[in-house]
């Protein structure tokens, strides 16, 4: 069960305080918690401090129906982040890319971190770690003892490029590429990495209909039941 912040901040505020006692006790020590919650028991020894955290259990008598702060979303809201695409292309947006368009998005929005060439800038500050910098080449390699995981080589869904760039890209301004911009850049990586031709449009029809090249390096999940 979730613990509210206020709940912890006070529990461990306790823990602190009493730190040096705690370490050498064997009964409970009861942390009351005014409001809606009933007294929090926590068994605290020498071996078992260090592992009681994750253990608490709170008996809440009900949790609040509302909170008084925040509004609730409206439907333009919702719509701005209810955007994702699942694999076989549902609900890709109107609007077309190819190759030239998306060439030009990329070398003035892409590049500074994926580099000229597809293959990533190196030692970029700042970046997170495992940040996958690097998008093309790699075809083959996964089973190998140096693998290169780009979209290329390991993507099994072209619509997931799409989805990811319109989600998640540029980095420092996620959200503010048009669908136009997103379908030529996803045009131009796909081309890039030689999986599709220069000359194709890439829009809601055709981008299900790529084939990547790892396809079927992927091993169905066996759990149906975890997916209906």
């Amino acid at each position: 069960m979730c613990i509210p912040r206020e709940v912890f901040a006070r529990w461990w505020h306790n823990v602190l305080s009493n730190l040096k006692e705690l370490a050498f006790r064997s009964t409970p020590l009861s942390v009351s918690i005014p409001w809606r919650y009933k007294t929090i028991a926590v068994p605290f020894t020498a071996s078992g401090l260090a592992l009681a955290l994750p253990t608490i259990l709170v008996h809440a008598q009900g949790y609040p129906s509302k909170y008084d702060f925040g509004t609730t979303a409206n439907d333009q809201e919702i719509a701005a982040v209810a955007i994702a695409i699942p694999a076989d292309g549902k609900g890709l947006p109107p609007g077309k890319g190819d190759y030239a368009a998306g060439k030009t998005v990329y070398e003035t929005t892409c590049a500074a971190c994926h580099g000229t060439d597809l293959k990533g800038v190196p030692g970029l500050p700042d970046m997170p770690s495992g940040a996958a910098l690097r998008l093309i080449g790699g075809r083959g390699t996964l089973a190998s003892t140096n693998p290169v995981v780009t979209i290329e080589s390991y993507w099994p869904y072209a619509t997931t490029l799409f989805d990811y760039i319109r989600r998640a890209m540029p980095f420092s301004a996620p959200g503010s590429l048009s669908n136009d911009e997103v379908y030529g850049v996803t045009a131009y990586i796909l081309a890039e990495s030689n999986i599709i031709d220069k000359k194709t449009v890439i829009d809601a029809e055709t981008l299900p209909k790529v084939r990547m090249p790892n396809r079927d390096g992927f091993i169905p999940d066996p759990r149906p039941e975890l997916f209906k």
